[in-house]
Formats: structure tokens, sequence, C-alpha cells
């Protein structure tokens, strides 16, 4: 045997060896900790993959015209290309089937197939485009999870009336969702109307990160905005927006193939900074105007008290026929969890001007205390590895919303500084990913209705504001060739899925009990 058939099968036993000791660390988690039915997959979303920026008809989205600011994203990149899941897609399904995933989460590109919104037709490339995907992925066995709006709309919105600040922007929504019903709905059981509506909300009217880069001071000097006003009325916009979808969703569409709708909500875990009883109302604060904000108004029909209390007349009403269609508007709750943050009071105590407001409900977060990290660094500042938030979020969400379903719908791990591409990176991707699920099927064994986990991301992508510079995915995309490479996550992944039996739910028996 020469040197290099050597080196190859002293790789390949190193590899073998990594993967065994990944399993056998402190947390030991396997499929039968899961209910029968339990959906395990992984996400992605339009924007990040796809490439092909105006391929076949696809107009300008925000994100493209965004990206091309100097300055706007930390490495200079953008997604024009991407990962070109566009023109790669069949073979990043076959990696799905591969690992063995009955479910992958993946978001529709707004401007890909209606460039124009009501303006314009349907693109049928784009239509082609998605419905080639579903096939594939339902063929092999791989249950497809869709986002409609993850954060890129076209353009055009904010040019001709300012997108979410108008209420116009709701039968633009309607009329996206309309058309993703008419031509996915007989194959498609799982639907997401938005991803972190609240999330996204913040980021681009409060903070201005994300476009169309509005705020007011203290959060910045943007050229236009209102920090304190703008993100309440785009969120009432995106609820009822959701809401009028829902509805349209049940009167024609639900039962084609016994459908489910939800939100996905990015919620952190909040705990006290001190002991004392101001900071431990803080953290309840924090996560009713977190949590609430977005989830209040569709299952309750309105806004949760501390909102109306702390924001007064800034915050928006419902009336009464919007409350209507609002309330139980959801089948499920898209969960998107990755850390926990520290809470301190602002209403007894001095913050700083950022925090000190209603907006944010007089609360200022971090993620140390005396100087120490709430948990094990990320490659992102404000995300620290705290597992056991996952199973206290999932309990908050079962306590508040009489246990509503939950899918996980995102949970990844990106390491602190440059990813080196060697084992040791990713042992903690692994860890990661075993310590989240341990606590999640605690929460499960003590009764959260939790129906699926979908880890974030399949593969390195575009991470907006971070460009490529920060990487969740389990496979590695290779400069210049974008050949995917699996890490050692992913064989991780495959070993946990393909050692223990999945209940692949083939009927609807698991959709029949979303009541």
């Amino acid at each position: 045997m020469g040197d290099k058939e050597c080196a190859c099968v002293l790789f390949i036993f190193f590899i073998i060896i990594a993967i065994s000791a990944a399993g056998s660390q402190e947390v030991k988690i396997k499929i039968s900790d899961f209910p029968d039915g339990f959906l395990f997959g992984a996400g992605t979303s339009a924007y990040q993959i796809e490439g092909g920026f105006l391929k076949d008809g696809k107009s300008l989205d925000n994100w493209d015209v965004f990206s091309q600011i100097e300055g706007s994203i930390v490495d200079g990149t953008n997604a024009n290309v991407a990962v070109d899941h566009y023109h790669r897609y069949m073979e990043d399904i076959e990696i799905m089937s591969s690992l063995g995933l009955t479910a992958y989460r993946f978001s529709i590109s707004w401007s890909r197939i209606l460039p124009r919104g009501t303006l314009g037709g349907v693109n049928r490339a784009g239509i082609l485009f998605y419905n080639k995907i579903i096939d594939n992925l339902i063929s092999r066995g791989i249950e497809p999870i869709v986002t409609m709006y993850h954060f890129n709309i076209p353009q055009e919105f904010e040019d001709r009336f300012n997108a979410w600040l108008s209420p116009l922007m709701q039968d633009e929504f309607v009329y996206l969702a309309e058309t993703c019903f008419q031509y996915f709905g007989d194959r498609v059981r799982y639907w997401i109307t938005m991803n972190e509506p609240g999330w996204g909300t913040k980021l681009s009217y409060e903070t201005a990160e994300h476009p169309p880069v509005r705020c007011s001071p203290p959060f910045g000097n943007c050229t236009a905005g209102n920090s304190d006003v703008e993100p309440l009325i785009v969120m009432h916009n995106k609820l009822l927006a959701h809401a009028k979808v829902s509805k349209l969703f049940r009167d024609k569409f639900q039962d084609k193939v016994n459908g489910v709708l939800g939100i996905s909500v990015l919620v952190f875990m909040y705990i006290p900074l001190t002991h004392s009883k101001h900071d431990i109302e803080a953290a309840r604060r924090a996560l009713a105007f977190e949590v609430g904000w977005p989830l209040d108004p569709l299952i309750f029909g309105d806004y949760p008290s501390e909102l109306k209390h702390f924001l007064g007349n800034n915050l928006p009403r419902f009336s009464a026929e919007e409350k209507i269609i609002l309330k139980k508007s959801i089948d499920f709750i898209g969960l998107n969890h990755y850390s926990t943050r520290y809470a301190k009071d602002c209403i007894h105590s001095s913050c700083p001007s950022l925090f000190n407001r209603s907006i944010e409900a007089f609360v200022q977060v971090s993620d140390e205390r005396g100087g120490v990290p709430i948990g094990d660094p990320t490659g992102l500042s404000y995300l620290h590895v705290v597992p056991t938030g996952m199973e206290e979020v999932a309990n908050y969400l079962k306590d508040r919303y009489d246990n509503k379903p939950i899918i996980v719908t995102e949970n990844g791990y990106s390491p602190p500084g440059i990813e080196d591409n060697s084992y040791q990176s990713d042992m903690k991707r692994i860890r990661f990913h075993q310590s989240y699920l341990m606590h999640l099927a605690r929460a499960i064994r003590n009764g959260a209705d939790v129906r699926g986990y979908m880890m974030w991301s399949l593969m390195d992508c575009f991470e907006y504001l971070n460009g490529y510079s920060v990487k969740f995915g389990l496979y590695r995309i290779e400069n210049g060739t974008l050949n995917r490479v699996p890490k050692l996550s992913a064989r991780w992944y495959r070993r946990f899925l393909r050692q223990n039996h999945i209940m692949r739910s083939k009927d609807a028996s698991l959709l029949v009990q979303y009541e």
C-alpha cells in the first residue's frame, strides 16, 4: 500500500472514530426519544442559496439591491450566485435524501414567481422551478415545508408604495399566497406564511440593519424612518396579511391535502440579569414583547396587555372584524431558537437610551453577567450556546398558548472565528445539536406538543448582513467550484437518522390533530 493509500485509510479511520466520539460525548440522543411521525429535516431560504438573481424572468428584490450597496454586507459579497441552488437543486435534493431527512424547509422567492406582484403575470419559469423541487422531494419521501416570505420582496414594492408600511402590502401578500396555493397546494401540506416577522421588522425599521434601512435616533441616523412607530405599523400589516391568507387557505385550499398553516417566529429565552423582582419582571416582559407581539393576535385575536400598556397610542388597534379573522389563524407555531439572553429592567434602573424606550419594552438585553458570557460563543456575537433555552422556550409556548403544536423551524450553530474545515470546529456543531435535541426531547416528555426539528442550515449559505463569513451548514461550499462537501456534522446527522428507525407518516394522520 502506497503513502497516499495509507493516508486515505487513516483519514477515513479518523473520521469514523471522531463520529463515534461525537456520539458518545456528554449528551446521548436517539430517535426513540421523539414521537412516531416526528419530522427531522434541515432548512434554507430562497435568497440565501438560489442565485440566478435575474434568471428566467425573476425581477430584482430588495436584497438584490441592498447587497450591492458598498458597506452593507460584512464581507462585501452578494447572493447573485449564492450556492447556485437554482441550477444544482437536484444535487441538493440527493444530498437531503442521502442524509435520511424526512422534511425540508425552504422558501419561495416572491420576485421569481410574481416579478411585479399584482401588476404583472405569473412567471411560469419560477413556478416550474418550485414544482420540480416539490415533486422531487416528495418522490424521495421528504416532506416540503414551504415558507412564502423569508425577508425578500420585489424591490418594486418599496419603490412604488413603501412596501410593509402600506396596507397595500396585505393585498400583495394575499396574491402571493393564492398563487402558491393554486400551483403547489395539491402537494404541499405544511405552509409557513412568514419567517420571523418581529425580528425582520426590528432589523428593517428600528435598527436599520436590513432593507429598507429606516430608523431614527438613537438607533441610527437614517434618511427616513421612525424607530418608535414604524415597526408597529409594519407588524400590524404583516399580521393582517397573515390572517387574510389563513382565511383564504381554510376557505379554499386546506382540504386539498389536509394541510396546515403556521408562522415562524424567532424566540430567545430571557432570564433575569439579577434576582431582583424588577429584572424578573423584565425577563417576562421581554418574552411578552418578543413572543406575544406576533403570536398573541394570531391565537387570541389581539395584542398582549403588556404591549398595550407600554406602547399606548403608538400601537395600532384591530377592528372587531379583524380580530375575528386573526384569532386562531395558525395551526402550528414555527419556532426559530438559537440562544438565551439576560434581561435587565430599565424602568427602575438606569439604562442606555437605546433600551430605555417603550419599543424595547424598557428592557436592556445582554449576553454576559459580571464579565462572564452566558454560554460558549458562536460566530455571531449575540448568539451563545445555552441548550436549556430550547426546553424553556418550548415549555413557555406550551403554557402561554395551550400547547399549540410546534415545529422547530430553525436551530443551528456557527463557530466563532474562521471555520477551518477541521473536525474540531464541527465537533462543536455536533455537540450543539445533540444538547439542544436532548432538551427538546425533555420538553416533549413534559407534554410539549413538538412535531418536528429543522436544522439550520443544510449548507453554508449567504447569511444576510454577514455574507459568507458566518457558516451554519452541514455541508461546506467550496470556493470556485461550489461543490458540496459534507462536514463531520453531516455524517453525524446521517448516522443519527439512519441507525434509528424513523416512522414516516405517509398519510395525514399527524395533520388531523392540528386543531
